[in-house]
């Protein structure tokens, strides 16, 4: 990952203009806030594995946000959202600073980085998040599941049937399912996986499927969104 930015948080402005997001004065401070205390806290609850701020703001706030404007075309802006084990807070976090209209529930099962999540929510002052501290298979019904216009998924793992059926299970119905993924062909696989086993009965629904490439500013890999309607 090479980048010329004399400091970080350029580098950061200058990603955002480069995915075409406004409201900068809002947005970047808030940002800035949410990486240092990113920082601040990693070694202790393990957030995310980076080397330095330029990782995490490419591959983590930036990779965070590059579907935004797919994301926006999918929902209106009231929309209600689940990120799904959220961890740091990635992508929910940076998609709720740049979404202040929407309503979102990050998932998370790990007590500590629950905690993490509602300290940041309170540093950052973000009314339209909510954090739900359980196991994707252990959610709530009907408080929780079934609810979401939108679910996010952001781990680069196979994307299993078992996986699947638990996510679209949190979608209302005409709900769609975006997952995070890296290399095209390994995505194609899984889904080819996922498909046989929902012609066999073992896996889930699947009404449609579409495979879209992502652009993130300074970074060279492969990037793909996976929508998925059940």
């Amino acid at each position: 990952m090479k980048t010329d930015y004399p400091n970080e948080t350029d580098l950061l402005e200058e990603g955002l203009v480069q995915l075409n997001i406004g409201a900068l004065d809002k947005i970047l401070p808030l940002l800035v806030k949410y990486i240092e205390e990113i920082e601040l806290f990693n070694a202790a609850y393990g957030l995310v594995k980076v080397t330095d701020r330029r990782e995490l703001i490419v591959k983590h706030i930036l990779d965070s946000l590059a579907p935004l404007s797919i994301i926006l075309s999918l929902v209106d802006k009231r929309a209600k959202i689940a990120d799904v084990g959220s961890g740091a807070g990635l992508p929910g976090i940076p998609l709720a600073v740049c979404m202040p209209d929407a309503e979102f529930t990050l998932i998370e099962r790990m007590g500590r980085r629950t905690g993490f999540l509602r300290d940041v929510l309170a540093l950052l002052g973000l009314p339209n998040v909510r954090v739900e501290e359980t196991e994707m298979e252990k959610i709530r019904l009907p408080a929780v599941a079934g609810r979401f216009d939108l679910a996010v998924f952001r781990a680069f793992r196979p994307l299993e049937p078992a996986i699947l059926k638990g996510l679209l299970r949190l979608t209302a119905p005409g709900g769609t399912l975006a997952a995070y993924k890296g290399r095209r062909e390994s995505v194609e696989e899984e889904m080819a996986q996922v498909l046989k086993c929902a012609k066999e009965g073992t896996g889930p629904a699947i009404g449609s499927w579409e495979l879209l490439p992502l652009a993130v500013p300074f970074l060279e890999e492969e990037r793909h969104l996976l929508l998925v309607k059940p």
